[in-house]
């Protein structure tokens, strides 16, 4: 399972973080506009002549060429003709360039063709009396071939009766990890047996790169372009997610985040707990609006994968979906009306947030997007020890509520929005349901279409543990979300209602832009796949 890898710093966190290191420095340093340097950075990164991952030196160096280009917003090369990995960086170098699609992206030859779903009998197998396995297999697929068990693929069903029943636990459960952490059932394989996605369905929450032990899986990034708009002169501002409490060490420092933006080159850093104050605000109105009168239940909308997974599957329910916009979009709109001219940068756990971003039926006002991962990154290449940093002595950012800072956290969005209807209607019973993971979340809403949770509020998470387990993160999920709480009860402001920018709502929301559009649904989808 993807959680496995999570918080542990691996090889493979090495190569990716080192890719975002040097692209940053390449970028930073750089000042001639040839960026050749890109050409001789996978010798560097994987020095000598002996390979140290896999059977071939020169095959570590060409994955490392695709994640390079990848890491620039750039589309991936292939090894089907010759070419520097420098290639089309005139292009990546301008500021507003936004990667081509797909986002999520398979490098073939990095990948390890691994086996699709199936049981197998493992050499644990003391060939038993009893042979339980076979008495439960429903479709007579085992038999024992000198006194152990075999089972016959062509007639397994994959049911997993014979694994529960086996008292050696002599059976395992083999899943190709991304296919296993992806919810939308979107990864299938090629003729070679390497994995592939279907775009139609991919949601890009990013699930699958986290989990692939073998690093073949990786998103493009705007490392490179935000560094190019810092450089030009641009005021680059920073609107960063709940979630990074303890993404960079420490248990919130405040002061140390604002001073590693400052030495980064952003004029400035907010909070999105802010347009999580507001998301909730407008999402118990809507709530108290429409359900039951309108619509039969509500779903939540901060979560981009599991709002498109929602109303791409249950086009009939999309309405039951909240018009709400994002606490990314309500931030990043209330930054633009006070600094009309800025460039804006989210920062976050999430994958799906760049592709939310480039929509053009809901105006986002963000320019770029940054995950905590790729932060990281551009401070190793600024030789910053987030640690050590003095900070400003300001230990919050004293604005949003606890309960907007909790929007991180799995059961938070819900939470708020009920703390938020309860501020003006005490006694009203607001029932709950939540789900975490696009499978999950799938099944919640397959009964609500069915009447099990009409007059409910559904929250939905497309990562297991919320905003905190997202793929840009870089800490193990059950610590950041113990230090979100913790951080959440530091907030001067108990609720979201006592957010004091709540009275921009009105011109924050812009009606016009449609948000249950199935526009927004269309434009997430067709901006994976590009070249794919």
């Amino acid at each position: 399972m993807a959680e496995a890898m999570r918080g542990v710093y691996t090889s493979l966190t090495k190569i990716r973080r080192t890719v975002f290191r040097e692209v940053a420095r390449i970028a930073y340093e750089d000042t001639d506009g040839v960026y050749d340097e890109f050409d001789d950075l996978p010798y560097e990164i994987i020095s000598g002549d002996v390979a140290t991952y896999r059977e071939s030196v020169f095959l570590e160096r060409a994955i490392v060429g695709e994640r390079i280009r990848l890491a620039m917003g750039l589309p991936m090369q292939g090894a089907d003709r010759p070419a520097k990995i420098s290639e089309g960086t005139e292009l990546a170098a301008k500021p507003e360039t936004y990667y081509e699609p797909p986002l999520i992206n398979i490098i073939n030859f990095a990948c390890n063709a691994c086996a699709e779903e199936k049981y197998v009998v493992s050499n644990l197998c003391q060939g038993c009396l009893a042979h339980p396995c076979k008495e439960v297999c429903p479709k007579d697929a085992i038999s024992f071939i000198d006194g152990k068990a075999h089972i016959d693929q062509e007639k397994c069903i994959k049911c997993g009766r014979c694994r529960q029943a086996c008292p050696y636990t002599a059976i395992a459960h083999w899943q190709r990890p991304c296919a296993a952490a992806c919810g939308m059932n979107a990864i299938g394989s090629d003729v070679q047996g390497r994995a592939v996605i279907d775009y139609d369905k991919c949601v890009s929450c990013g699930q699958c790169l986290v989990s692939c032990p073998f690093g073949a899986i990786a998103d493009k990034s705007q490392i490179f372009q935000i560094i190019q708009a810092i450089r030009a002169g641009e005021e680059v501002i920073a609107a960063v997610a709940p979630s990074f409490v303890g993404q960079f060490g420490g248990r919130g420092n405040v002061d140390k985040l604002r001073e590693a933006f400052k030495k980064l080159g952003f004029a400035g850093v907010e909070e999105v707990a802010i347009g999580a104050d507001l998301c909730a605000v407008q999402e118990a109105g809507y709530f108290l609006e429409e359900v039951p009168e309108k619509i039969p239940f509500m779903g939540t909308s901060c979560c981009p994968a599991w709002s498109v997974m929602a109303k791409k599957e249950f086009p009939e329910h999309a309405e039951c979906i909240s018009m709400a916009l994002t606490p990314m979009v309500l931030t990043a709109r209330l930054i633009r009306e006070q600094h009309p001219t800025a460039k804006i940068v989210f920062v976050g756990p999430c994958a799906a947030k760049k592709l939310e971003a480039m929509r053009k039926s809901v105006k986002s006002e963000v320019d770029f997007v940054l995950t905590f991962e790729e932060m990281a990154g551009m401070m190793e290449a600024k030789d910053i020890e987030y640690t050590k940093l003095k900070g400003d002595g300001a230990s919050d950012f004293d604005v949003a509520s606890a309960s907007g800072r909790g929007f991180a956290v799995a059961g938070g969005v819900a939470q708020a929005v009920v703390d938020a209807i309860h501020k003006d209607h005490p006694d009203m019973e607001v029932k709950v349901a939540a789900a975490q993971g696009l499978e999950n979340c799938r099944k919640m809403m397959k009964d609500a279409v069915k009447g099990k949770y009409d007059g409910y509020l559904l929250e939905g998470m497309a990562c297991p543990g919320g905003c905190v387990a997202g793929a840009g993160t870089i800490q193990a999920v059950s610590k950041t979300a113990a230090q979100v709480k913790a951080y959440s009860k530091k907030s001067p402001h108990k609720l979201a209602t006592e957010n004091m920018y709540n009275k921009y709502l009105d011109v924050l929301e812009r009606a016009e832009d449609g948000v249950r559009s199935e526009d927004a649904v269309a434009e997430s989808l067709e901006a994976q796949k590009g070249e794919a």
